[in-house]
């Protein structure tokens, strides 16, 4: 269906723009608090926005969380990684270099997930266009960061 793929495509370019001020105001709260500190917060006021949304959503799916694979169960330590990392290097060198560097490693180890099918994906094989389009990722990731 081309209007849920475009769909889906802008929701993800959105979750992006979200991701950029995320950072941000992340980074802002790790300047005032410590950025161990701001991870908690932020988790923390994270648990209670989706417990929130569970209820008023309505949403059943709690009960079957064991039959998740166990490492599905690692997106919390993974989250914390990320937010510390995202809110430890956007002071040093900015919102865009870090987004554009964040953005690079995002699209390579998305590549090997798609490539190799890994946890639970649909195996997209790397092709040509895959690799232009990453070298122009790339090219543009450097004009982006120089100086």
């Amino acid at each position: 269906m081309p209007g849920l793929r475009f769909f889906s495509l802008l929701l993800a370019a959105g979750s992006g723009a979200i991701m950029a001020v995320q950072g941000s105001v992340n980074a802002l709260l790790g300047k005032v608090s410590g950025l161990w500190e701001a991870t908690f917060i932020v988790h923390a006021v994270g648990t209670v926005f989706a417990g929130v949304l569970l209820l008023v959503l309505r949403c059943s799916g709690l009960s079957r969380l064991g039959q998740a694979p166990w490492y599905t169960w690692t997106g919390g330590i993974l989250g914390v990684l990320i937010i510390y990392g995202v809110a430890r290097s956007i002071p040093k060198v900015g919102v865009a270099p870090a987004t554009t560097a964040i953005i690079m490693g995002q699209v390579l180890t998305a590549t090997v997930i798609d490539h190799f099918g890994l946890l639970g994906m649909t195996r997209l094989p790397f092709n040509y266009w895959r690799v232009v389009g990453t070298i122009l990722l790339a090219a543009g990731a450097w004009f982006l960061l120089r100086k």
